[in-house]
């Protein structure tokens, strides 16, 4: 049985009472989470911090979820105001969006830079979960992450708090052609998933799992897309 990643980026929302009361209301699901899940929840900066220690407090072992970032500075430490390292990340989390189409279009991020924090991010041995909308972004990557450690999702723009999701046929047929570019590595799909159509996407032969948008934030909501993946 394949590994499936179900991934929750909560972008810009939450609060850290907020956040604590999503991770002891997924504790107390009543869903079967199986091992071949791996479940990671991407926060803000602000709630790195609380979000994994409320993950060692309050789930422990009842449930493996890993912690990631929503983003990293294509620099190191120094003067950079604002900028979040991957050195400091690293002490917090596991994994690291990068590339979002979000980042990409309302924070002007080009192929160049995109590159330079996947770079950021393998340096401090953070895992990158490589957004893109097309091959093009592939392709301006592929030298970067090949052979590299990481994970690849595929999210077209069109789709992406729309309601209105790719069909799972043409998104397995991008996986398969990421796949055919850059190896056997996760591919995941993202964009208005939600929990009645995940299974349509994870059934698929090249798809991984998924990057949980919207979705994400209803903590019940985010725990059948889990059961059901």
């Amino acid at each position: 049985m394949k590994k499936v990643f179900i991934v929750a980026n909560w972008k810009s929302n939450k609060i850290t009472k907020e956040a604590r009361k999503w991770i002891e209301d997924l504790s107390n699901s009543n869903f079967n989470f199986m091992d071949f899940k791996e479940i990671i929840i991407c926060p803000s900066f602000s709630l790195l911090s609380s979000v994994k220690l409320g993950i060692q407090e309050i789930i422990g072992q009842k449930l493996k979820i890993k912690v990631g970032a929503q983003d990293i500075s294509q620099f190191d430490e120094g003067a950079y105001t604002g900028g979040v390292n991957g050195r400091q990340i690293k002490e917090l989390a596991d994994y690291v969006i990068v590339g979002h189409s979000e980042r990409r279009n309302n924070f002007g991020e080009d192929g160049k830079i995109v590159n330079e924090k996947i770079s950021k991010a393998l340096k401090y041995n953070l895992i990158p979960i490589l957004c893109v909308s097309d091959m093009k972004q592939i392709h301006d990557s592929r030298l970067v992450i090949h052979n590299s450690n990481f994970i690849v999702a595929y999210e077209p723009t069109f789709a992406i708090g729309t309601g209105t999701p790719d069909t799972p046929e043409n998104a397995d047929k991008m996986a398969k052609n990421i796949k055919e570019i850059l190896g056997e590595i996760p591919v995941l799909y993202g964009g208005s998933v939600s929990k009645f159509n995940i299974k349509s996407f994870t059934q698929m032969s090249y798809i991984d799992g998924a990057l949980v948008g919207r979705a994400s934030l209803d903590v019940k909501e985010f725990a059948t897309i889990i059961q059901n993946a």
